[in-house]
């Protein structure tokens, strides 16, 4: 899996304890076909998927006269793909993008080379690909590829996949991407381009999300919805679990399934935490869905207090469920400064132990001697709910409970998401009586698993014998298994377990 970059920026420093205990999200796709200026659609679709990476980006298109051009930099789309003079050099009527996740601290220095798309020449023409989401047999491909000569230029698993188009003897690029696909194992939702076709695919089990929209006589491909709408484009349907299509401004839309039918298992996370609020999954509102969470939430864990806060901003709607379904007012008894990307203060030591403070603040007018319930959509470590706690108390605070809108996250991702080793993981080592005392709460509770799937449209609750999703972060029930960790020593789950 690619390693993180240091900041872009030498007085950059995301890595406060407010991201440092998120999952992250590795990535968003875009592409589009048969539009004026690509580039400046990939740039506006990018831009709208942000949230699934802050780290980098990189935009390829083909101009009919120019051939293949593309421009891969570090940081925000905001801050690279906005200038006329770059998207100048991007010339053409199709193209696609990438954005790249984001993780506070440096594990390893990402190279420019490691930032996506990924083009490579075959011998009926070129063709650039973009992936989200993860290879769990990538070491093994790789080390094949390597043994058989492929001399590879990144870090990315997703680098195999070009390799592998390379080995494969299909007659067209769609054909090559195809035979390539079969061969990788894991979760992936890719977008690539030839000259004049836009290719769109996922993953037999739907692992990670892919929607078709349509711009005027174009055609656009993209993570979520919320990218459809930056460009008034209309969402027409999500790319169906296992599906390939191939777009042509000539000829549209050409669908086909070149995998083996199986139960999808979409990443339940999605609906908790990744997609943005104003973006539909599965036919439904995210917020919608997340309000309902809250909702549920209320329903198992209620407790008397006076009021219901949300940790901003990804715990907002959760908050407002739990609220409306229990009756105790909704506050803002946290304030999140949204400039805090930079600044012109040197990182020192004092500064960095600041820590929380840097993007949280207490309401304190409105905290004092109340009775606070918090409502966040996910402990990992748990550092970040030690420090909000410890400033609510310095607030002046009655009494402080935690309300977690998704189960306890106990298990890695292996399928595109930025997880700590499992021993990192606060839910793995201890119990919820455990956890609420080493938070030092008054009350600590966890929706449950039935009751997330009931919030998200299942009414029955999980299925234990055939999960409807991908819910591996809170089970530790894989849908395929992770081989390359395995190899590494990663232990499943025991049936004791």
């Amino acid at each position: 899996m690619p390693k993180p970059m240091p900041p872009a920026h030498p007085f950059d420093y995301p890595g406060t304890d407010a991201d440092d205990d998120k999952l992250r999200e590795e990535c968003g796709v875009f592409g589009t076909v048969g539009v004026i200026d690509a580039a400046s659609i990939v740039a506006l679709g990018l831009h709208a998927l942000q949230h699934r990476g802050q780290e980098a980006g990189g935009i390829v298109t083909h101009d009919a006269a120019l051939g293949f051009n593309s421009a891969r930099r570090f940081g925000l789309v905001r801050d690279n793909f906005t200038s006329e003079k770059l998207l100048n050099t991007l010339p053409g009527h199709i193209g696609i993008g990438h954005v790249r996740y984001s993780t506070a601290g440096s594990k390893g220095a990402t190279q420019i080379r490691d930032v996506q798309p990924f083009f490579g020449e075959f011998s009926m023409g070129g063709a650039a690909i973009a992936h989200n989401g993860n290879i769990t047999n990538a070491i093994t491909l790789r080390r094949e590829l390597i043994e058989r000569g492929s001399i590879f230029q990144s870090s990315s698993d997703s680098e195999c996949i070009i390799h592998l188009m390379a080995r494969s003897m299909g007659r067209t690029i769609p054909d090559r991407m195809e035979e390539a696909l079969r061969k990788v194992e894991g979760a992936f939702s890719v977008v690539a381009m030839t000259r004049t076709k836009l290719i769109g695919c996922r993953d037999p089990l739907g692992v990670r999300p892919l929607v078709l929209g349509r711009l005027g006589e174009g055609w656009v491909l993209a993570s979520e919805t919320c990218a459809l709408d930056i460009i008034n484009a209309e969402f027409i349907r999500e790319i169906e679990p296992g599906e390939m299509v191939v777009i042509s401004a000539e000829t549209g839309v050409q669908s086909h399934f070149p995998f083996r039918s199986k139960r999808s298992r979409f990443c339940i996370f999605e609906h908790v935490y990744f997609s943005r609020p104003d973006s539909i999954l599965g036919g439904r509102s995210v917020y919608e869905t997340r309000e309902a969470i809250g909702r549920e939430l209320a329903k198992e864990a209620p407790v008397d207090a006076d009021l219901v806060c949300p940790v901003p901003d990804s715990g907002t709607p959760a908050a407002i469920g739990f609220s409306l379904q229990s009756g105790i007012p909704y506050a803002m008894g946290i304030i999140r400064n949204q400039y805090m990307g930079r600044t012109f203060i040197e990182p020192t030591e004092q500064i960095r132990n600041m820590g929380v403070r840097l993007k949280l603040n207490v309401n304190r007018a409105l905290i004092r001697g109340k009775r606070v319930i918090l409502v966040d959509d996910s402990v990992v470590r748990g550092t970040t709910s030690r420090k909000i706690k410890e400033m609510i108390l310095d607030a002046g605070a009655a009494e402080v409970h935690f309300r977690i809108a998704s189960p306890p996250t106990a298990w890695p991702c292996f399928y595109g998401v930025d997880t700590p080793q499992r021993e990192k993981l606060l839910a793995a080592t201890m119990s919820e009586d455990e956890m609420r005392d080493h938070l030092g709460v008054d009350s600590l509770k966890f929706i449950s698993l039935d009751g997330l799937y009931r919030a998200v449209g299942e009414a029955g609750g999980r299925d234990p014998k055939a999960p409807q999703y991908c819910d591996a972060c809170f089970s530790g029930e894989y849908p395929v298994e992770p081989a390359d960790m395995i190899d590494q020593g990663f232990r499943m789950k025991t049936a004791a377990e």
